[in-house]
């Protein structure tokens, strides 16, 4: 896929866009309420979200500060999380709410005001532009269908779908070696389709390892947001059934995932 920021900019916005727009009229009660995640309400999904922009802005204008922090995060990987539920524990939802909509905007402007070809310090890898800014369209993405489900509501879909998914398929490797796995050198052809119909590929149509569906599931199984046996997604090959059931397009310690709804 072609780099192209202002684009990966303009999907960002569009996430939090359908983001803003499921928790804006929320009351206190709304903000309260328990999202799939547990010990996360929807306030700790928006903080998350505003906490992380801001890490990104810092890794972009001061990639020493971020350093730092990053050692003392690689020291305590769980207690990144804790810090930011006990900061938002301890604000108001519209204090929480104005948080995240500031951080973004702060983040957005820092990342496209830099050279496209800077590369940025991260919690793995250091990342291009495009990738910092896919990544978090990635998070909006996933902690946005966190809150729907919460709330009950229909996660809109945008054009940052499909930045979803290009990030799941290439994260392949990195749901192998954050479980201490061989990342396997067989090819894995993955094939999906968009809610408008439009058909989005990576990889080689001939290999036989593959991956088929709704571009939707795929985007939840790689971000961990149903477990594979809740979609429909047709998986073909030992290599591509092994990278479904640990799939994992965001950076950090393996995840748990979600169990099945229904017990197989």
């Amino acid at each position: 896929m072609a780099v192209d920021l202002n684009g990966l900019a303009d999907d960002l916005r569009a996430e939090t866009t359908v983001l803003l727009a499921l928790v804006e009229p929320l009351d206190a009660k709304g903000w309260a309420t328990p999202t799939p995640a547990p010990g996360w309400r929807v306030q700790e999904q928006i903080a998350h979200l505003a906490y992380f922009d801001e890490a990104a802005a810092t890794a972009a204008l001061d990639p020493e500060e971020f350093q730092r922090e990053l050692v003392a995060a690689l020291e305590d990987p769980d207690g990144i999380t804790e810090r930011v539920s006990r900061r938002s524990r301890a604000m108001e939802p519209t204090e929480v709410l104005e948080w995240f909509v500031s951080s973004r905007a702060s983040m957005l402007a820092a990342l496209l005001n830099l050279d496209p070809s800077t590369r940025v310090p991260w919690y793995g890898p250091p990342m291009s532009l495009a990738s910092s800014l896919t990544a978090r369209i990635m998070e909006t993405w996933a902690h946005g269908q966190d809150v729907a489900d919460a709330l009950g509501a229909v996660h809109v879909p945008t054009s940052a779908l499909r930045q979803v998914a290009h990030i799941g398929v290439r994260t392949l490797a990195n749901s192998f070696t954050t479980r201490g796995l061989e990342v396997p050198e067989v090819p894995v052809y993955v094939e999906v389709t968009a809610p408008d119909d439009e058909v989005w590929t990576w990889g080689d149509s001939a290999a036989s390892d593959r991956v088929t569906g709704a571009a939707i599931d795929f985007a939840l199984v790689v971000t961990q947001r149903r477990h594979v046996d809740d979609t429909s997604l047709e998986i073909v090959g030992p290599v591509a059934t092994h990278w479904m059931s640990i799939a994992q397009a965001f950076a950090g310690p393996a995840g748990e995932g979600r169990q099945p709804s229904v017990a197989r």
